[in-house]
Formats: C-alpha cells, sequence, structure tokens
C-alpha cells in the first residue's frame, strides 16, 4: 500500500498478507480434506461464504494479533528503532512469526484429522494437560519431521521477505505518522471486539461454519465462553411452564413427587417391591466405541467378535446414544443422570463439580463398595477430584505399581491391565463381603492406538481398526479371567462407550454419530434380549437399580429403561453449544442466540429442517435443558439435601419429611 511506504508499519502489513495467505491455504487444505472423503456437499455460496467469511475472521484475529507489535512500532525511539540490536531482534521476531503461523497450520490439520473442528474446547483442555497430550502427540505422529519441515517453509518465506523487512528497519518515520497508524490498529480491534462474535459463522452448516472459521480466533473464544449462561443465550420458557413439563417427563406418574411446590425440583421416590438383589455391578465405560464397530450393526471388518457374541449373550440396549462428544461428557451422565449443561461438562467445573445426588453415593449409602478405576492418570479432566467428591475411591495409573502395567502409552495402561485391577479389588470386596460397584473407565481405543504385540492381527499403532479390536479382545479376555472368580455368578457387568469416535456431520447433532453399544451381561443372572427403545447415557443408572430392585430417592433426570412401558424412548444429545432432545423421526436443537428448529428424519444423513415444527416436542427439549441447568445452579440435586435417608427399600416417614 502507497501509503504505508516509508513507515515502520510496511512490515506489519507484508506480515498481514502472509498470515492471511497462510490462513487461506490451511482453509483450502482442509476444504479439499471435507470434500475428497465426502463429509458434506457444499455449492458455490457455500464455497463463497466460507472464504469471505474465513478471510473475515482471519483480519480480525490479526488485529488482535498486531496490538503488542503496534505498541513497539509506535514508542520505539528512532536511535534505537535504527540499532543493530533492534534489527536482529526483528528479523528474529519475523522468522518467529513465520514459524509460529506455520506450527498452528500443521497443529489445525493434525487436530481437524482428530475432531473434524477447527479448535475449540478440546484444545484448551490440551493445554491444560501436557503430560498426555504432548505423549499422545509424539506417539501419533513424526513430530521431529514435521518441525524441521515447519522450520524450511518458514526459512523459505523469510528469505522472500528479508529485504522488506530491512527495508523497514531503516525508516525515519516521524511520531505523528506511527500515532496515526497505531491509532487506527487500537480503533479497529476494539471495534472488533466490541461487535465481532460468532455471528457470521453461527447460521451456516455445520462443514462450512468451520471452514470459514480461524482456528487461532476460535481458541481465544474457547477461552472466553467454556461456560454459557443457558437462560441467557437458550431458548426458554416460564419457569413455572418449563418446570410442569420437566417432572412430567421425568416424575411421571409412576413415583411419588417428594418437593410438587418447588420449581424444578425432581426428587420422588423410586420404588420397587420386593426386598432389594445385592448384585456387584462392574460398569465398563470403553474408550470411543461407535454402534457402527459392532458387526451386529453392519460392520463387515470384523472387529468385534467378543462384544457381538456378548449382544446375544446379555440384555443388549441397541437404541442407546451418548450425550456428548467427550469422554468427561460420557461420565457426567452416567454417574449424575443429568442431561449436557452448555460449555464444559460438570466433571470439570472446579469447585462445582462434588457432593451431588450420584450412582455412586446412592449405591455407597446401601452399602457397597464404591471405586472408579482408569486406566490412565486420574488429575486428567479433573476425574480423580470429581469422583472422589461423589461417593467414589479410586484406583488409576498412579496407584498401581509398575510391575503390574505390562503395557502403557500417553493415556495409560492397555486395557487387559487394567481390568487386571479392577479383578484385584472385586476380590478384596468379596473377601470383605461387601457388594461392589466399579466404574472402569478404558484408554486403549485412542490414538496412537498402540497396545501389546500379539493379541490380534492387525499390529499395534496402525489404525483405529486395531486398537477397536483390541479393546473387543481385551473384553473377551477379561470375562474369560473372571469366570475364575467367586464373585463372577453374582455380577452385572455392563459395557457401554463413553461417546463415539467421531460427532462431524452434515447437520449440528447427526443423531446416527451419538449411537453407542450397551450391554448388561449376567449368564446367571439376566434372561438376554434386545430391548430396542431409544435411550440415553442418562438412563443407565436409574436403570441399574432398577435392575437390583433398589427402592431409593431420586434426583435423576433418566428414566428405567426397562420400567417405563409404552413409550417410544428419548436421547439427550449435545456437543460444545448446541443441545438436541430426540425421538424416533424428529429432533429439536437449541443453540445460542436463542436459536431454536426441528430437523425430520434425524436419523438420516439428509436430514432436513421442517417448516412446521412440533411445538410441544421443542417444549420438552426447552424443559429438560433448562430445568438441568437451573436443577444443578441452584443445587437442587446435591448430596447433602437428603440426610439420613438411606437408599434402601424401606422407608419411614421420618426419612420422607426431611423431603418437605
Amino acid at each position: 500500500m502507497k501509503t504505508l511506504a516509508g513507515s515502520r508499519y510496511s512490515l506489519a502489513w507484508k506480515l498481514y498478507l502472509t498470515a492471511v495467505t497462510y490462513f487461506a491455504a490451511t482453509r483450502l487444505y482442509l476444504l479439499a480434506d471435507t470434500l475428497i472423503h465426502g463429509r458434506d456437499d457444499l455449492g458455490l455460496q457455500d464455497l463463497a461464504t466460507i472464504f469471505s467469511v474465513g478471510f473475515f475472521y482471519d483480519t480480525v484475529f490479526y488485529l488482535y494479533a498486531l496490538l503488542p507489535v503496534s505498541l513497539y512500532l509506535w514508542l520505539m525511539p528512532r536511535s534505537a528503532w535504527n540499532s543493530r540490536f533492534n534489527a536482529a531482534l526483528v528479523h528474529l521476531l519475523v522468522f518467529g512469526t513465520l514459524y509460529g503461523l506455520g506450527f498452528i497450520a500443521v497443529s489445525e490439520v493434525l487436530f481437524w484429522n482428530e475432531f473434524d473442528v477447527r479448535f475449540n474446547f478440546i484444545s484448551v483442555d490440551y493445554l491444560v494437560y501436557r503430560r498426555e497430550v504432548t505423549d499422545n502427540i509424539t506417539e501419533s505422529y513424526p513430530i521431529p519431521l514435521l518441525l524441521t519441515l515447519i522450520f524450511l517453509a518458514s526459512a523459505a518465506v523469510y528469505a522472500t521477505l528479508r529485504k522488506q523487512v530491512t527495508a523497514a528497519l531503516h525508516t525515519q518515520e516521524p511520531w505523528g505518522r506511527r500515532s496515526a497508524f497505531a491509532a487506527a490498529n487500537l480503533l479497529l480491534a476494539l471495534l472488533a471486539i466490541q461487535f465481532v462474535g460468532q455471528g457470521l459463522r453461527d447460521g451456516s452448516k455445520p462443514y462450512v461454519r468451520e471452514l470459514s472459521s480461524n482456528g487461532p480466533y476460535q481458541f481465544i473464544a474457547a477461552f472466553r465462553n467454556n461456560e454459557l449462561d443457558y437462560n441467557t443465550f437458550y431458548p426458554t420458557e416460564e419457569d413455572s411452564l418449563a418446570s410442569d413439563i420437566l417432572k412430567k417427563e421425568v416424575v411421571g406418574t409412576s413415583t411419588t413427587s417428594l418437593q410438587p411446590q418447588q420449581e424444578y425440583s425432581i426428587k420422588r421416590r423410586v420404588v420397587n417391591e420386593g426386598p432389594p438383589e445385592k448384585y456387584n455391578i462392574i460398569l465398563v465405560m470403553v474408550e470411543s466405541l461407535s454402534a457402527n464397530y459392532l458387526g451386529v450393526n453392519g460392520n463387515s471388518k470384523g472387529l468385534t467378535p467378543t462384544l457381538d457374541k456378548l449382544t446375544g449373550e446379555s440384555l443388549y440396549f441397541n437404541r442407546m446414544y451418548a450425550t456428548g462428544t467427550r469422554t468427561t461428557r460420557g461420565l457426567e451422565a452416567v454417574t449424575l443422570s443429568i442431561p449436557p449443561t452448555p460449555g464444559r461438562s460438570i466433571v470439570k467445573r472446579i469447585g462445582k463439580e462434588s457432593n451431588l445426588f450420584s450412582l455412586g453415593n446412592v449405591l455407597g449409602d446401601a452399602g457397597y463398595d464404591v471405586r472408579f478405576i482408569y486406566g490412565g492418570r486420574g488429575y486428567f479432566d479433573n476425574m480423580n477430584a470429581f469422583f472422589s467428591g461423589n461417593g467414589y475411591a479410586i484406583i488409576d495409573q498412579t496407584s498401581t505399581p509398575d510391575a503390574e502395567i505390562g503395557f502403557e502409552n500417553a493415556w495409560g495402561m492397555a486395557d487387559e491391565y487394567l481390568y487386571t485391577q479392577a479383578m484385584k479389588a472385586a476380590d478384596e470386596s468379596y473377601a470383605n463381603k461387601k457388594p461392589f460397584f466399579f466404574h472402569v473407565m478404558t484408554t486403549s481405543n485412542h490414538r496412537p492406538y498402540t497396545y501389546p504385540e500379539g493379541r490380534i492381527d492387525i499390529p499395534s499403532g496402525t489404525g483405529r481398526d486395531g486398537a477397536v479390536k483390541y479393546t473387543d479382545w481385551a473384553i473377551g479376555d477379561f470375562l474369560s479371567r473372571a469366570r475364575h472368580h467367586e464373585w463372577f455368578d453374582n455380577t452385572l457387568f455392563v459395557f457401554i462407550a463413553d461417546h463415539t469416535a467421531g460427532s462431524a456431520g452434515k447437520t449440528d447433532l447427526p443423531v446416527r454419530k451419538y449411537h453407542i453399544p450397551m450391554m448388561v451381561y449376567a449368564p446367571k443372572l439376566l434372561k438376554p434380549r434386545t430391548v430396542d427403545k431409544v435411550a440415553s447415557q442418562i438412563d443407565v443408572a436409574p436403570t441399574l437399580l432398577g435392575l437390583l430392585n433398589l427402592s431409593y430417592a431420586s434426583e435423576f433426570f433418566g428414566r428405567d429403561i426397562l420400567n417405563t412401558p409404552g413409550e417410544q424412548g428419548r436421547a439427550l444429545i449435545g456437543n460444545y453449544q448446541h443441545l438436541g432432545y430426540y425421538t424416533p423421526g424428529r429432533l429439536s436443537i437449541l443453540s445460542p442466540q436463542r436459536v431454536e428448529h426441528q430437523l425430520v428424519d434425524p436419523e438420516n444423513e439428509n436430514a432436513h429442517e421442517t417448516s412446521q415444527p412440533d411445538m410441544q416436542h421443542l417444549k420438552q427439549a426447552i424443559a429438560y435443558y433448562q430445568g438441568a441447568y437451573n436443577v444443578y445452579t441452584q443445587g437442587l440435586n446435591r448430596w447433602e439435601t437428603i440426610p439420613d435417608l438411606h437408599a434402601s427399600n424401606t422407608y419411614t416417614q421420618q426419612h420422607l419429611n426431611n423431603f418437605r
């Protein structure tokens, strides 16, 4: 630009052109990846949106990043600016900027390969847990080679800019002119901070929205918006109406409400006739086990012979859906039986994650030995704090002797060694004559997809298929070994995924990408059958308590799937912003900026929005999510709100009075 001739800010202009070129190249690569793999059908208007909106966000991010540079260019005295030290420093900073742009581009590609999205909450979380993430990356990718290539590319680009950097260093720009450029940068940045948000991208189709984003800008936005106030950002109903709908949905008529006058209170008495069964429970939550990996669901690769066989020998729930896209969402749903609230999961809300009404607290109150057994290090994702604060003792990699871990990778011990720890704990409980409930969380089905050699016919570290097949093998090995223990015949083995291997699709919430398997295997206790009702991970806790024939005072949002007759079922699914309420044939989606819309035929890839939404369906969606947010934020599901009430089949009037 002629106006920048002879200005220090010509350097900023050259770097701006370079940065938007890097960002555009990254966007073009991700677009090509999307089209090559047939993830979405994008028309000319979509492409125009991707590159025009993308260019806008690229520019806004650069305005933010330029602020400290602009101050330096403005305030540096002329004598210091023309010094040899400053020249060396500026050349070094320019090269560092180019290297940083290359590093961001490669990082975005790797992140996209894993999650099909630009940087978001996950990338922010990854900064917190650097050991697991760094180890995972170094075990999954040729990092030295990638860093070397970034260095060489940066050096090549730097060579084309070197003369222009030198020219900028020899300028004799007056203070007033520098001040004008600095003021312009500051004004534009302030305007962007005040008026630019997610609006330009939020109305687009999922892949258009992601491709038109700027990765670093979204990274910053994730810091700002990792928790959202439902009542401010999402569609709402009058509290009294939302509360009434929620109570009808959750409490129903088969249970007794214990606080009928309090808005949003779902405290109720769940009564099962007859004495409770003291069955043991080992609930295995399997990392990233999508339902479509199973042969019974049409997969022809033969990856899950054990699980395929178990579906015919278990209570098999073939229409179970994950509530979210991350492990912490699955843990939250199964443990607390609560729909996903906007932002990060309750598991990670430090200081607000303990003393909640949980499956562990209910079973601990009923005399069970309750433990969370994790293959990795439990500080990751705040798991240890969450579970220990909600009634669970902890076993994880740090508490397991090194001699008992025959194989580990970045995320933790291989599944077979994790199951060994679970069996050791079960032997202890059995010896102490205590029933036990163990929530076991695996790690092997995760990049870098490594596991002990010789277990299956797919070499370790070669991809997801091998990790799935090893996961299946380890489950079979676990059950084979468990059969030799005295507690086996009296134990319910529950296998369920935490989430699927990927959730990106042509709609904000592609239902089929949330489909997970769940089976309850107990050959001496349960008659095998397939349960066809649509269900959610929030239904797991009440269903298991129903299998124990346990009566208890409940604050769970979920239902006993096996004892809610005459309904087609429903599932609650969501991601970081969008919240969904799914019943067969219809999906209501709630989004920030109080947006609501409804899809018909959501089970299919080409689901479409209806112009005649079922308003009652939308109201039910709002009631669940508005209710969950208010129950949690108002502390209505705190465990200490039910003092002296024990989970047993005998309730005294004094116990019930504690709720009134």
